[in-house]
């Protein structure tokens, strides 16, 4: 098994001259070559070298979707350190803690987050920051450009391909966040896999959409180690989505289902050129079916795809063929509602109350096991413990399997909502709301009630120039779900609390309405 820098390079020495890297700089494309790109990462493995970043050492890249970030990762990955990308939308003490946990020191950081690090929690790093962009020379930081260009290149790092590579925050969206440890392993065998499943091609472009803070980019690996091209969005809107695909030539994205809310609702999709795009892959959250029906008819000549994983998993465990999804949307197949099956290196299993398996068609919680499970948490033994057993990861999720081996994500095991005692999923639930005509986004809770113990709730955001009403909602609702399914409650808000990669948080709904 070769690391990541080993399969790199030997992707660059395939494919010198061929495009690496596609840039939308004010309106223009500028290429990098494979050949180019490898001098710049091995180059920037003696930038890190020169402030004391070595071999199972610690850093960190605090910056948007950039090539630049991709170089910093992949010299990390030559010199054996290890990368620890930061979530800029944290507030400074949660950005603390990360640091502290992984004993960071030295940040890569875009000029636009200097004014975070001013924050006096923030103090003790102000020293160690190197900025990636030029800023006025009342600043005072260090310049990554001065750094380049005065580096030497140092041979790369024996590295252990079960060596820690990189160090990805979870979004502690149950508490302190915990950082999960990757190994060159891990995230080889998952891209592997994910790319095979997807059919990837070295003539693809794949576009960087999700913040690459977040595990979510790691689904890119694939595609840089057969040599295809990577184009960067440094945020998301549907305006720049649409944009960059025009100008870079895109053929392969992955979308949150916020995302896919959002591009199927802006007035500009009509009219955008989307001819080179083949393949748009979901994951963080479960699709919606009505939101796979927009996506369908949206984009009919480009193949679609339905996945499922977890940061701790590098980040996938589930994939639908995109002929197969499409097909399953088009036919209103009742598998269109699963998030595929077990990718090529996986096994998974279903795990009922009394720990043993359960049969298809019944819902367990989820276990998985393959060579993309992480090495576990840092610095936090006894959470290891508790979801690595046996060679098995739980997952924390509730699913089923039907008898063709489709996987069905039912909910987090911590949003199942038990009213009079009946178990409800709040993701069926929600997949009705989402047939309402006037409903943008919603999520479905549980919240205290003295009489069935829990009572559901549904959060809904309306469509602009909708005015859907509580009664109108019940009565969508009680036309296709059972009594006890049906929210009792309706709210109606501007907008949901989401994490960085648009997934709503109920917790934070929960701690809103559940007093």
């Amino acid at each position: 098994m070769l690391n990541l820098w080993q399969a790199l390079d030997r992707t660059i020495r395939h494919n010198l001259d061929r495009k690496a890297i596609i840039e939308h700089i004010n309106g223009d494309a500028l290429v990098t070559t494979w050949r180019e790109f490898g001098e710049r990462v091995s180059k920037a493995s003696g930038v890190l070298l020169s402030q004391g970043v070595a071999k199972k050492v610690s850093f960190g890249i605090c910056m948007k979707n950039s090539a630049r970030f991709d170089e910093l990762k992949w010299a990390g990955f030559r010199a054996g350190a290890i990368p620890v990308p930061i979530n800029w939308r944290l507030a400074p003490p949660e950005i603390v803690h990360i640091l502290k946990d992984s004993d960071v020191e030295t940040i890569f950081l875009e000029a636009d987050f200097l004014p975070l690090f001013e924050a006096p929690e923030l103090a003790p790093w102000r020293g160690n920051l190197v900025c990636t962009n030029p800023v006025d020379d009342s600043q005072k930081v260090v310049l990554y450009d001065d750094l380049f260009a005065a580096a030497t290149i140092p041979e790369a790092a024996e590295v252990d391909p079960d060596d820690d590579a990189i160090l990805l925050y979870t979004g502690g969206t149950t508490g302190r966040s915990k950082g999960v440890r990757l190994s060159h392993t891990n995230i080889i065998t998952c891209a592997v896999a994910y790319t095979l499943g997807l059919q990837g091609k070295p003539d693809d472009v794949y576009l960087h959409v999700p913040p690459m803070f977040h595990s979510a980019d790691l689904l890119a690996t694939g595609w840089f180690l057969m040599g295809a091209g990577q184009a960067y969005l440094p945020m998301f809107s549907p305006s720049a989505l649409f944009e960059t695909i025009e100008n870079c030539g895109v053929t392969v994205i992955v979308l949150v289902p916020t995302m896919v809310i959002l591009t199927l609702n802006d007035p500009g999709l009509a009219a955008f050129d989307r001819s080179s795009l083949r393949r748009i892959a979901i994951g963080s959250a479960p699709l919606a079916p009505e939101l796979a029906k927009g996506l369908a008819e949206n984009f009919p000549a480009v193949g679609l795809s339905n996945t499922y994983g977890l940061t701790e998993v590098a980040p996938d465990l589930t994939i639908f063929e995109p002929d197969e999804f499409r097909e399953a949307i088009e036919h209103d197949l009742p598998h269109k509602a699963s998030v595929g099956k077990p990718n090529i290196l996986v096994d998974l299993k279903l795990v009922g109350p009394d720990g043993e398996e359960v049969a298809p068609g019944d819902s367990g919680e989820l276990w998985a096991r393959g060579p993309n499970i992480m090495k576990g948490y840092l610095n936090l033994p006894e959470q290891t413990a508790e979801v690595l057993v046996d060679g098995w990861f739980w997952t924390g999720d509730i699913a089923r399997f039907d008898e063709n081996g489709y996987v069905y994500l039912l909910d987090r095991s911590k949003d199942m909502i038990i009213s009079g005692g009946e178990n409800v999923y709040s993701s069926e639930v929600e997949n009705i709301l989402y047939k309402h005509p006037d409903i943008m986004e919603c999520a479905v809770i549980g919240i205290p009630d003295d009489k069935l113990g829990e009572k559901l709730m549904a959060v809904i955001v309306s469509l602009p120039d909708t005015n859907p009403t509580s009664e109108g909602i019940i009565a969508h609702c009680r036309e296709m779900i059972g009594g006890y399914k049906i929210p009792r409650q309706i709210e109606f808000v501007e907008a949901m609390p989401k994490n960085a990669m648009g997934k709503i948080l109920k917790n934070e709904l929960r701690n809103i309405y559940g007093r």
